[in-house]
């Protein structure tokens, strides 16, 4: 584990969470632009030299906002960091320039922004569909002045897992497996997986697995992993970065018939303000690189190693050479 080290001088990380949240919800009931200002949809993107960049304030979060500060840094830019756990908040200080980037999920922002629009009840369109769930979340997204570059191929989707012992029993490495297999599965999970579409239901619809009971423990929770683990419960819902499967003895199952939405990690970015080609291609180097194991390897390093989530990026770019050694 590297020791941990002050931040040096001239290094443009702020964590200005309380003043921030103060600033923020001042601008909570903004909308995106206005009628008379609504040319400025499509006017030049902006290259503001001074961005800020908002994080949701999870692990996972607040290591993608310090690897987007680092390359914009290196890319000449001033990258301050502000954290807004919410989704209520941030958005619309994304529209308005008082935030200029976050990291986002596109079927999740997707479907938020649409039911923003078009009302809690509207269809969803966030699909297992990379491409269509892109192009719902552009077109819902470039009307509030918001620019939303490139997916790369890091995911973080729900993702389902067993304990090692009983795959290799069954011969279990998708979730087709489990169906096939034909066993009685209880399914360590939130309240809400009784009725959301990408849990039980579609466990049982998409894959014909037998789920008998939900075994309300939470999503991902150590008490829904050990539940797993001891053979309490057969399956536990969690996500494709969890890091830490290993130490309760845990493997995924393949959503290989695609049950999940398509979250990828997409940065979104005011246009106005940082909507320009330097800007795209800067976070765009990181696509080139970036895997949802290396995202998964990096929470564990913050949650598990209690390492800085600054460190965790900054050593993860110098090793994939996007970044020069300090």
């Amino acid at each position: 584990m590297t020791p941990s080290r002050a931040l040096p001088p001239g290094r443009a990380f702020v964590r200005r969470a309380l003043a921030g949240l103060v600033l923020l919800t001042a601008t909570a009931c903004a909308t995106g632009p206005s009628l008379e200002n609504q040319g400025e949809v499509t006017a030049p993107p902006g290259d503001s030299r001074e961005l800020t960049i908002g994080s949701a304030g999870f692990t996972e979060s607040d290591l993608l906002a310090q690897l987007y500060a680092l390359l914009l840094e290196h890319a000449g830019y001033s990258a301050d960091i502000i954290s807004v756990t919410n989704r209520e908040i941030y958005e619309p200080a994304l529209e308005s320039g008082q935030i200029d980037v976050v990291p986002e999920y596109a079927a999740t922002f997707a479907d938020w922004l649409n039911a923003k629009v078009n009302g809690a009840d509207t269809t969803p369109v966030g699909s297992p569909d990379l491409a269509a769930t892109m192009k719902a979340l552009r077109a819902l997204a470039a009307p509030r002045g918001l620019t939303v570059l490139d997916p790369g191929r890091a995911v973080d989707q729900n993702a389902f897992a067993v304990a090692a012992p009983y795959a290799e029993k069954h011969g279990l490495k998708t979730l087709s497996d489990l169906g096939a297999a034909k066993l009685p599965v209880r399914l360590a999970a939130g309240d809400e997986c009784v009725q959301r579409p990408y849990c039980a239901p579609g466990l049982r619809k998409t894959y014909g697995i037998d789920i008998v009971a939900v075994d309300p423990k939470g999503v991902g929770t150590t008490q829904a992993k050990q539940a797993v683990q001891n053979g309490q419960d057969q399956l536990v819902l969690t996500t494709t970065t969890d890091a830490t499967l290993d130490q309760f003895g845990l493997v995924l199952l393949a959503d290989d018939k695609k049950l999940q939405n398509a979250d990828y990690v997409v940065p979104v970015v005011n246009r106005g303000r940082a909507g320009s080609d330097r800007v795209r291609d800067a976070l765009g180097r990181l696509n080139t690189v970036l895997t949802t194991a290396d995202l998964a390897s990096m929470n564990q390093q913050v949650d598990s190693w209690r390492r800085l989530p600054e460190d965790v990026a900054r050593n993860y770019l110098e090793s994939k050479r996007l970044i020069p050694k300090e």
